[in-house]
């Protein structure tokens, strides 16, 4: 399940929520208990062998080019 960021405009503290996708946008309550809150634009970093495209060589790719 996804997890979202969000920040609470009233005390200023950030948290997270796991929620289904169907239910990103729906309104959150700070820990505090405050409702004027904000999701965050979450990035993902993608690092490791997996992050990084695998090329056999040559121009297209596959040896078929002198």
């Amino acid at each position: 399940m996804p997890r979202y960021d969000f920040r609470c405009r009233a005390c200023g503290s950030t948290f997270k929520l796991s929620r289904p996708m169907s239910a990103s946008d729906d309104p959150a309550t700070c820990p505090e208990g405050h409702d004027d809150t904000v999701k965050l634009l979450s990035t993902v970093a993608m690092t490791g062998t997996a992050a990084t495209p695998r090329q056999s060589g040559g121009c297209c790719g596959g040896g078929c080019c002198s």
